[in-house]
């Protein structure tokens, strides 16, 4: 109930876990909220719009610095558009995009409209993609025309063409450009629409909707090594407290000092949690790296670390396996004094 109240509530709830229909629980569910406005709104308007929102760094080392009071004029922008679209309350949008800030914007345009996500991991196949088009029906999927990995492109739009073959709920496609070099192999198909053409020109301003507690926030599909993924909903009061708490006294934040950086993809849960919803609602500056740890070199994450004074650094087993085996001397190249906590989890 202390973290729940911590939040912005649009309207109060009088009832912490409604336990009345087991195995169903309603978390908060008399209450209405906006997720958006957790992790964007309430931190501008405490004076905090100037905090570094995320340090985002390209694989081929290009980076841009976003603050909050950027990222909530960048949400309301691509929410504008997306309501422009016929995006509405309840309507099924996939984002199928490598790890740059206008993912995060995306997701929290979803969100101020009460339009339900679901973050396709930009490495699955075109059937993968398709199958999670299929099953909750999107009416919109969000792409990048391409990224890189490992110095190699990475044509994410191809793969979106191949998917949305047999996705007749698909309406459009909105292709948001990466650049640096990056050109798709894919045709246009009369679906397309260019994500600069439709954002850029919107209000930087756009009313959250007020959302039950209860309301669906995203679905996040499993892997699907076993049959057919399954889609995981969840819900927006019960999921924000939750990130929110676990953000905080797990990785003891400080967003007055922090520098803090989550390794993972939004793709996967600990990227919605622990680098969108539950970092942002605590109002703490982020690290946001587009590609692969040991690319050019071994060090590419410690020089990260190096290079934005991380506080905070938060990676996988697999990663840590990886470090052990390329040895000491990549970290110990790099000043990393500025670290401070060291959390993982995985497998």
């Amino acid at each position: 109930k202390s973290w729940a109240e911590q939040l912005q509530w649009d309207q109060p709830f009088t009832q912490i876990c409604d336990w009345s229909n087991p195995p169903y629980a309603r978390w908060f569910h008399d209450g209405k909220l906006n997720a958006s406005v957790q992790c964007l709104d309430r931190h501008v308007a405490a004076g905090h719009g100037d905090r570094v929102a995320y340090h985002w760094e390209g694989e081929p080392g290009d980076s841009r610095t976003l603050s909050y009071a950027e990222m909530l004029a960048g949400v309301c922008q691509v929410a504008n558009g997306l309501q422009q679209l016929g995006v509405e309350k309840g309507d099924r949008v996939t984002l199928y995009m490598p790890m740059v800030p206008e993912l995060a914007m995306a997701v929290l345009a979803c969100t101020r409209i009460g339009a339900i996500f679901s973050v396709v991991f930009a490495g699955f196949s075109a059937t993968s993609l398709k199958d999670r088009i299929q099953d909750q029906e999107a009416k919109l999927v969000i792409c990048a025309d391409g990224c890189w990995r490992r110095g190699k492109l990475l044509d994410l739009k191809a793969v979106v063409n191949e998917a949305i073959e047999e996705c007749p709920s698909v309406e459009r496609i909105l292709v948001w450009k990466r650049g640096e070099g990056i050109e798709s192999t894919a045709p246009a198909t009369d679906r397309d629409l260019d994500w600069h053409a439709l954002v850029s020109g919107q209000s930087t301003e756009c009313a959250p909707a007020s959302m039950d507690a209860e309301d669906p926030l995203f679905i996040l599909y499993t892997s699907g090594t076993t049959g057919q993924p399954k889609g995981i909903l969840h819900t927006t009061g019960g999921y924000m407290t939750g990130a929110f708490a676990t953000s905080k006294l797990v990785f003891d934040l400080k967003p007055e000092s922090d520098v803090y950086w989550c390794t993972a993809d939004i793709g996967w849960i600990t990227g919605h949690s622990y680098i969108v919803f539950g970092p942002m609602a605590n109002g703490v500056t982020q690290v946001m790296y587009e590609g692969a740890p040991d690319y050019p070199k071994p060090d590419r994450f410690w020089e990260l670390c190096a290079k934005y004074g991380v506080t905070v650094f938060y990676t996988a087993p697999t990663a840590i396996r990886a470090f052990m085996k390329w040895g000491d001397e990549h970290p110990a190249a790099h000043d990393l004094s500025s670290l401070r906590l060291l959390g993982t989890v995985g497998e």
